[in-house]
This record gives C-alpha cells, sequence and structure tokens, in this order.
C-alpha cells in the first residue's frame, strides 16, 4: 500500500508561475465572488503578476508532489499589490485552494506558512481582508487573527465590496524587532551568544562552548533568530528554532516545538530580551499549531529557570535527562512546558 506524499509549503518556482495564475482564475471563479470578480481589471493585473508579487515579497505554495494544490501571496507594505498594509507591517493576499483539493486544511495551512514568512522578515504585523460572505473568516478568526473595523471601510469602497479586515501581531514591542539572522551577522551573533553563556556559567564544557558558538552550522539546519534595537539595529539576543517539521531536542513529542540557546548580550540585559524571545518562539509554535513549547535548561542556570517560571512554564520532570560531561561529572537538564494552544 502507497501512503499519500504529504503537503509541503514552499516558495513557488518560475515553472509554477503560470500554474498558479490558473489555479487562482478556478478558485476565485468558483467561488462566493465569482460574479464580482468577472472583467475586473485591476483583479486580473494582480493575478496575472506572479511575478511581480514575488519580487514584492514571496508568492508560497502547497505542493504534494509537483502537484500546486494551493497558492498564497504574502507582500511587504511597499509593493504595489499591498493594499492595507501599513510601514512595517505585511500582507497576506490571494490566498486559493484548487476546487479539486478543498477539505485537506490546506487553506489553514497556507494562512499559517504566511504569518511564518512575515514572521521571518520581522514584521511588526500580517494584515488581510475578506468579503463579507466569504466562509474564509472563521478560518482568520479561528488561527487568532483580530478584526480592524477601521479598515473596512477603506477596503469597501476599493471596489471589490463590503469587505471584514483582519490583523495579526507579530512582534512583542515596538522598540525591538525580532527575526531571521542575515548571513552577515553570523560571526556577530556567535560572539554575542558565546559570550552570554561563558560569561554567566564559567563551567561549562568547552564542547559544549564550541557548539554555542557555531551559529553557522546552526544556519544551515535550523533557524536562528535575532532581537535588534528598531531604532539603531543594535542585536540584543538570539534563540534558536527547528525548521517546520522538525525538532532539535530529545524533549520535544511530536505535538511539541523546542528552542535551544537562548542568549541576551551584556549590553541588553535588563531590557526583557529574553522574555522578547522566549514569548517570539511561544508565538511561533502556535503559528505552527504546536501544542506546546518545551525547552531543557540545567539547575546552574538560574536566571534562565526563572524566567520560564515567571512566563508560566511548567516542569516537566518526567523528560528530565542526565548527561555526562567532559570530565564525568554528570548534569541533569531540566525539562519545561508551555501551552502554545489559545
Amino acid at each position: 500500500m502507497t501512503s499519500e506524499l504529504p503537503i509541503m509549503i514552499r516558495p513557488i518556482r518560475t515553472e509554477e508561475h503560470q500554474e498558479e495564475v490558473d489555479l487562482l482564475r478556478a478558485a476565485y471563479g468558483a467561488g462566493v465572488y465569482a460574479a464580482e470578480l468577472a472583467g475586473n481589471q485591476a483583479w486580473e493585473r494582480s493575478v496575472s503578476d506572479t511575478a511581480g508579487r514575488h519580487a514584492d515579497g514571496r508568492v508560497i505554495v502547497a505542493a504534494q508532489g509537483d502537484r500546486v494544490l494551493g497558492v498564497a501571496s504574502v507582500l511587504r507594505s511597499e509593493s504595489s499589490h499591498a493594499k492595507l498594509a501599513q510601514p512595517g507591517e505585511a500582507e497576506l493576499r490571494l490566498v486559493a485552494v484548487s476546487p479539486a483539493a478543498q477539505g485537506k486544511r490546506i487553506g489553514a495551512a497556507l494562512v499559517r506558512g504566511g504569518l511564518e514568512e512575515a514572521l521571518q522578515w520581522g514584521a511588526q504585523a500580517l494584515r488581510l481582508d475578506t468579503g463579507v460572505r466569504n466562509p474564509a473568516q472563521h478560518l482568520y478568526e479561528r488561527l487568532g487573527f483580530e478584526r480592524t473595523v477601521d479598515f473596512d471601510a477603506a477596503r469597501s469602497a476599493s471596489g471589490y465590496g463590503d469587505s471584514l479586515t483582519y490583523r495579526y501581531g507579530l512582534q512583542e514591542r515596538s522598540d525591538v524587532r525580532v527575526r531571521l539572522i542575515r548571513e552577515t551577522e553570523i560571526a556577530a551573533v556567535s560572539a554575542l551568544v558565546l559570550a552570554a553563556y561563558r560569561d554567566d556559567y564559567p563551567h561549562l564544557d568547552e564542547s559544549y562552548l564550541a557548539d554555542i558558538a557555531d551559529v553557522a552550522a546552526r544556519v544551515e539546519l535550523h533557524q536562528v533568530w535575532v532581537a535588534e534595537d528598531t531604532e539603531t539595529g543594535e542585536l540584543l539576543g538570539t534563540v534558536t528554532t527547528p525548521r517546520p517539521g522538525e525538532q532539535l531536542t530529545g524533549v520535544a513529542r511530536a505535538d511539541d516545538m523546542d528552542i535551544r540557546l537562548l542568549g541576551v548580550a551584556q549590553t541588553a540585559r535588563g531590557r526583557g530580551i529574553g522574555a522578547v524571545l522566549t514569548l517570539h518562539s511561544l508565538r511561533l509554535a502556535r503559528i505552527r499549531g504546536a501544542g506546546q513549547l518545551v525547552l531543557e535548561t540545567s539547575p546552574m542556570m538560574e536566571a534562565a529557570w526563572r524566567l520560564y517560571d515567571r512566563l508560566g512554564f511548567q516542569r516537566l520532570p518526567e523528560r528530565d535527562r542526565v548527561i555526562t560531561r567532559q570530565d564525568g561529572s554528570e548534569l541533569r537538564l531540566m525539562s519545561y512546558g508551555l501551552s502554545s494552544l489559545v
């Protein structure tokens, strides 16, 4: 018996551009707004410009093998295709699922993928709108989007018809932005996180310190995030998360998302950066639909586990494990978890 291939959310490929246009026309042509969109030149121009939308952000697809089953466009605020996004925000548009692939939760997967894409950019929020007759509004509310009634009138006046607008906040604070690391920052982040651990915990093994410092290897395998000061661009801290569908540590179970190597720059101590990075990780876990955010720490890392206690994490003693250090001594790693369900 052959198992069905998984559905993957990924960036569109150049050879799939026409397929995306055809899918959009078919999906919207079978939807509740087919009559309003027929002959709408502005809509047709946007739909036909896959390359432009991709250049202005990212067109993502839900693919099963070589078959494209759904599409969505994540747009930067300065894009000519964006209509709602304010400076520093992103916008989700043209979410569509092939009529032949309905009922597989592809729409939800595309919205989650759009949220994560905008989160990686460091966007303040992701905005979208939908027609009042579109049942997708229930999906957006279920995923945690908040209604923005003040934007409804502007969108309704655009010629599309009565619309409902939504916003999903992606940052904890306006003075700190969390985003994916850039290649040019690898050396600086390596120095930052190594100093954070070496200075606070002088008895760490050299092999563990080498692992901490190897940010380049983590970038290749996982997701390394940085917190930066939005005014100065100064790097304030970092944390590592797995890529979608993967895990970092043995503490994670099937429905969990785990994190590692949260570190705060010495110059940023006292600004709550550790909490910002932890709550960012919790937001990512929610976006992915994980049931719990989990992590490991050690008894010597008192500042870390006090932070986790403060944020509401619960001890998971049944997941604790003992490791043997280079000098032959044993160290118990303490496991913590926090529900990411909203």
